[in-house]
C-alpha cells in the first residue's frame, strides 16, 4: 500500500464512472477526497463539496477529469446538475506548490495554467496510460463501425490513419478480425513498421489515389485529414469513426452534405469500457501524485 498518500487532502472535480474507480483506490491508500460533480459513498474520508472553489480549498493535489474542461472552462461532469466552471479566480485558489492532473488539456485550460506559470500533468500523454488506453479506444470504435455497417470487419477494407499508440492497436485488432488493412503515416519510421507488420502502408498523400477502396475508416489524428476533397472520392457506404480529440480530424459538415456515415467519438474509453479505464487512472495516479510532490 502507498501509505504516502495517507492523510493527504486530493480535490476531485467532475468526471465520470473512471473517477469512482480511481476515488475508491485513493481512499484505501488513505487519501481525504475533496470531491464535486461525483455521486459518492458515505464515507468519512470523502467530503463532497458544493461549489468547485470549496473542493479545491486546502487540497494538496487537484484532479481533473479525462476530458478536462471545454473551451469556456465548463468541467466535464456527467453525473452533475449544475455547471462546474474552473475560472481564473479558482485557479487563482491553488496555491503554486499544488499539483494539477488532468486527461488532456484544452486551450482554455493550457491558457489559464501558462498565465500562473504552473505546471500541469496531462496523464492521457503519459505512454503507459496512452498505450493502455488504446485497447478500450480501438474496441469501441470497432463496435461503433460494426453497429453502423451492413458488412463485417473480416474481408473488409478498412483505413487506419495514423499510427501512433491507438493506431498501432487498432490496426492489430482490426487485423486479428479478418480485415485487409491499409495504416496510413507521414514518418518514414512508421511506414516501414507498418510493412514489418504485415499491413499495407501508405502516406496521406497517397492515400487520395486508394481511400475509393476503403469500407472503413478509422481516423486517430486530431488535424484535419479528411477533408471535403477526399471525401467525396469514398464509397457512399463506407463507415468513417474519427476518434481523435475534439474536433477530428473529418469534415463532418461535408460528410453529412454526402450522405456519408461519419462518427466523430472522442473518450471511448470512460465510454465503453469505464472499469477497465478508471483501473487504470487507480494503477498510475498514485504514483504520479508522490512524484509531483518530491514524495519517491
Amino acid at each position: 500500500m502507498n501509505s504516502k498518500l495517507q492523510g493527504m487532502k486530493i480535490a476531485i472535480l467532475g468526471g465520470d464512472r473512471r473517477q469512482l474507480i480511481l476515488i475508491d483506490q485513493l481512499v484505501r491508500l488513505g487519501a481525504i477526497i475533496q470531491v464535486i460533480g461525483l455521486p459518492t459513498d458515505p464515507d468519512t474520508r470523502i467530503r463532497e463539496c458544493a461549489t468547485v472553489a470549496e473542493a479545491v480549498t486546502g487540497a494538496d493535489v487537484v484532479i481533473l477529469p479525462m476530458p478536462g474542461t471545454n473551451d469556456e472552462g465548463k468541467i466535464h461532469a456527467v453525473f452533475s446538475k449544475i455547471p462546474l466552471l474552473l475560472t481564473p479566480e479558482i485557479m487563482d485558489r491553488i496555491p503554486q506548490e499544488v499539483p494539477i492532473l488532468v486527461g488532456a488539456a484544452k486551450p482554455y485550460l493550457k491558457n489559464l495554467v501558462a498565465a500562473r506559470s504552473r505546471e500541469m500533468i496531462e496523464i492521457a500523454e503519459i505512454d503507459d496510460v496512452a498505450i493502455l488506453n488504446s485497447i478500450p479506444s480501438a474496441e469501441g470504435a470497432i463496435q461503433l463501425a460494426m453497429e453502423e455497417s451492413l458488412i463485417t470487419i473480416h474481408g473488409s477494407n478498412s483505413f487506419v490513419l495514423g499510427f501512433g499508440r491507438c493506431g498501432i492497436t487498432l490496426a492489430r485488432m482490426l487485423c486479428g478480425l479478418g480485415a485487409k488493412v491499409t495504416a496510413v503515416a507521414r514518418k518514414s519510421a512508421d511506414l516501414a513498421r507498418i510493412y514489418e507488420a504485415g499491413y499495407e502502408a501508405c502516406t496521406f498523400g497517397e492515400m487520395e489515389d486508394l481511400i475509393q477502396e476503403a469500407d472503413f475508416i478509422f481516423n486517430t489524428v486530431p488535424a484535419p485529414v479528411l477533408p471535403a476533397g477526399l471525401l467525396k472520392k469514398v464509397k457512399p457506404e463506407v463507415v468513417i469513426v474519427d476518434i481523435a480529440s475534439t474536433p477530428g480530424g473529418t469534415d463532418f459538415k461535408a460528410a453529412a452534405n454526402l450522405g456519408l456515415k461519419a462518427i466523430l467519438a472522442p473518450g471511448l474509453p470512460g465510454k465503453v469500457a469505464p472499469k477497465t479505464a478508471g483501473d487504470i487512472l487507480a494503477r498510475v495516479v498514485p504514483d504520479l501524485i508522490t512524484t509531483a510532490l518530491g514524495l519517491n
